[in-house]
């Protein structure tokens, strides 16, 4: 029996192997992440005729190459093409993410992880992050909205939890008073004062307003009372608690002191007090949420790493009130009350989320309504020796294998790996349909030149055994 009708044989196989490969790049074309694949043949053996031989001197023969005839073909590597990216495609949907960089997304399914660079995720009914197919989005997350990441190991990612969806109200730990009061106003004569509602939240993120009273002292003459060098002299008194309109009866507000303005400069004179203290207490369950505290004491030592002296949990709560903006000017009085002191130490009320983004380190932050920004987990990558040894398994993923490298079940963050992540952003396939189609014509060439050896060889054998007739 002719060599050739086996070669032939093993030449057909190798081209449908190529075919099939084709097909399937082209069927994904369109497919989220998608990765190509080419196939690579070699000779399958050969049969040795004659072995090569050296030149002879004693019998001045020359040297013969050996005689050798191949026995076909054999798909040697079907080679993934895994580190060509895809092009983008703009989705505009905040859980659509693309990396730039060659590492992968980490998912889990049915208990182990796996490899992807489909970001096409979204959130099942328990709010976590998954991919269409159900799987897990991996990476670290916290214990609650804005605390420190557990990057241990990955995690699975939530984002519509109970946990992430408020955030927890402060009390405020000091207010700002800003503005003019002109001593002219008659609104400051004997007996008089000038008010304003100074804003503060309790630990529970309740909100109260505290009547701050504003008036002059006169002397039996009088006369409003200055200090030794003549700069006049204002008191300044918290005179009650006020909640929705209403006065709180069981809550009192302790705070009293003088201001002295420049009577050159209409300003706080310098070296006098114009901050302080103020504390409400009372006898009723809403005095407890004006107290200090674990919290308190834990910002305490970070703003104070060697402090000796921090609050005590229970005690009332000290109210830093700030008066350094006001002025004694000729315009008309105007007060500007306002929470926290450039911006520091206003507190906050409950916080509902808003809305949820990623971003390009993989942080995802959540936006409340009491203005709060908190990092609420972080999606994490993986990263390998050899990604094209990764073994494809279905929906997008890929596994692990000896040869592309273990994962250590921690992953790495994408800037350490050389990335980031687009959001709002597809990575499409990387299938080249020009060269697709280049491939199929010469692999339909391959198979036909193939069947044609066939063909041919059986005319061969066929006029050798007409020899007999």
């Amino acid at each position: 029996m002719m060599r050739s009708l086996y070669s032939a044989v093993t030449g057909l196989k190798s081209q449908q192997n190529a075919m099939d490969v084709i097909g399937n790049n082209i069927a994904n074309v369109n497919t989220v992440g998608f990765k190509s694949s080419r196939v690579t043949f070699s000779e399958l053996f050969s049969q040795t005729t004659q072995s090569a031989s050296g030149p002879d001197a004693n019998s001045g023969k020359g040297g013969q190459n050996a005689k050798q005839i191949g026995l076909g073909a054999s798909t040697s590597g079907i080679t993934v093409d895994i580190t060509n990216p895809g092009g983008f495609e703009t989705t505009n949907r905040p859980f659509d993410v693309a990396i730039n960089g060659d590492s992968f997304f980490v998912v889990r399914k049915n208990g182990a992880n796996y490899f992807t660079k489909a970001g096409n995720f979204g959130t099942d009914e328990a709010g976590n992050l998954v991919t269409d197919s159900g799987s897990y989005v991996m990476g670290y997350v916290t214990d609650k909205p804005g605390a420190n990441l557990q990057t241990d190991m990955v995690r699975p990612l939530s984002i519509y939890t109970d946990k992430y969806m408020y955030t927890d109200p402060e009390g405020t730990r000091s207010a700002s008073l800003t503005g003019n009061l002109n001593p002219a106003d008659t609104n400051f004569g004997k007996g008089l004062y000038v008010t304003t509602n100074v804003s503060l939240y309790d630990n529970l993120g309740n909100e109260y307003d505290v009547q701050v009273r504003l008036s002059k002292t006169y002397d039996n003459d009088g006369n409003p009372e200055v200090d030794a060098n003549g700069n006049p002299v204002y008191n300044i008194v918290a005179a009650g608690v006020y909640s929705n309109g209403k006065v709180v009866t069981d809550l009192t507000v302790n705070m009293t002191g003088t201001l002295t303005f420049d009577g050159t400069t209409g300003k706080i004179l310098d070296g006098t007090n114009s901050s302080f203290d103020m504390s409400i207490t009372g006898t009723g369950t809403d005095a407890m949420a004006f107290t200090y505290t674990q919290d308190d004491v834990d910002r305490y030592y970070e703003e104070n790493p060697d402090g000796q002296n921090p609050p005590t949990i229970g005690d009332a709560r000290t109210i830093t009130l700030d008066c350094s903006g006001l002025t004694q000017f000729g315009s008309a009085t105007s007060i500007d009350p306002a929470k926290g002191i450039k911006g520091e130490g206003a507190g906050k009320k409950v916080g509902t989320m808003t809305s949820v983004g990623i971003q390009p380190t993989g942080e995802i932050v959540a936006a409340y309504s009491n203005g709060d920004n908190c990092v609420i987990g972080q999606i994490a990558v993986a990263t390998f020796a050899n990604p094209a040894g990764l073994e494809k398994m279905g929906d997008n993923l890929y596994a692990a294998t000896l040869n592309s490298g273990e994962f250590d079940g921690i992953g790495q963050t994408i800037t350490a790996a050389g990335g980031t992540f687009s959001s709002g952003v597809l990575e499409m396939s990387n299938v080249d349909l020009a060269q697709e189609f280049t491939k199929m014509i010469v692999t339909q060439r391959g198979f036909q030149s193939n069947s044609r050896v066939i063909t041919t060889s059986d005319t061969m054998i066929e006029e050798l055994l007409s020899l007999k007739r």
